[in-house]
């Protein structure tokens, strides 16, 4: 199976003024990532709000990125995690509207005892579409789900022939080391943690999933350049300028600021939907002062 290699962003879900879909603006997200150096799209994560999708709002936005992603955009659909039968049919409209590969989290509510269990448990969804590429989605800060991924890729091996890799959004450097050298680097191991992407690059990722990389993707483009040349000191100077940035993303609400991010880079999705919490507009207006104190409109992506 063919690694994603370089930037893929998780896609806000764009939402109208009343928190309905506005499936229109995800055209304009296609090409944001085309324009930028984004080479796929995690499609209905955590940025996404897949959790807070009815099982038809994700089965549109499935349809509308089939038809939006063009010949350079890779989409991935993360289907969920909680329940098979709905997943299931879910990977199905997948692989109907031309998408790229699935992928699901630990079972969130009822979790597995045990690696082997969620291995039992991902090979149920997979099986259901065995010629698309299927990625595990581990993020245990929300799911629970603290299992070591390197059990998990020996189990899954076997069990699981359409294993393409893992979203790896958690920072043990150990293990995502582990998963990137097993069986020489087959699995494509996607590192999820932003503001340490150059910690990732150095354990030998590839590619890496991101959220901030919707609105800030030439400034991680730069980061993976200056490593690949073996400037380092220039690499820790362009990461800790996203640190920064991710620093006002969390003092502005954390996830539920990431779409103020993309209101000020001109591409309006709305809001997050409840529970999450969204800025107000005066801090809105704090947060663009601040940004251009640290020179955000200069590495920002750009329409």
């Amino acid at each position: 199976m063919e690694k994603l290699k370089g930037l893929v962003a998780a896609p806000f879900t764009p939402m109208d003024a009343r928190g309905e879909l506005a499936l229109d603006k995800i055209d304009a997200l296609a090409r944001l990532y085309e324009k930028n150096g984004v080479v796929g799209a995690f499609i209905c994560g955590s940025t996404g709000e897949g959790v807070s999708l009815t099982f038809e709002e994700k089965r549109q936005v499935m349809e509308k990125w089939g038809k939006a992603k063009g010949g350079k955009v890779k989409a991935l659909f993360m289907l969920g995690g909680t329940c098979l039968k709905e997943m299931q049919q879910l990977a199905l409209h997948a692989r109907d509207c031309g998408l790229d590969g699935i992928s699901i989290l630990c079972p969130f509510y009822f979790r597995p005892k045990s690696v082997a269990h969620l291995v039992e448990f991902c090979k149920l969804v997979a099986d259901t579409v065995p010629e698309m590429p299927f990625y595990y989605y581990h993020i245990p800060s929300l799911t629970g789900g603290y299992f070591p991924m390197a059990r998990f890729l020996a189990l899954a091996e076997d069990q699981i022939p359409n294993l393409a890799g893992i979203k790896y959004t958690a920072q043990d450097i150990m293990d995502f080391h582990a998963c990137r050298m097993f069986r020489n680097g087959k699995y494509n191991m996607l590192w999820g943690v932003d503001e340490a992407l150059l910690s990732g690059l150095a354990a030998g990722a590839e590619g890496a999933v991101g959220s901030t990389y919707n609105y800030a993707a030439p400034l991680y483009n730069s980061i993976i350049e200056a490593f690949r040349n073996k400037d380092l000191a220039e690499a820790e100077r362009l990461q800790q300028s996203a640190v920064r940035m991710i620093g006002l993303l969390a003092k502005y609400g954390g996830t539920g600021a990431g779409k103020a991010f993309m209101k000020l880079i001109g591409l309006d999705c709305g809001w997050f939907r409840p529970p999450v919490s969204s800025p107000s507009l005066e801090d809105v207006n704090a947060l663009k002062r601040e940004l251009e104190e640290i020179g955000f409109f200069d590495f920002c992506s750009k329409l």
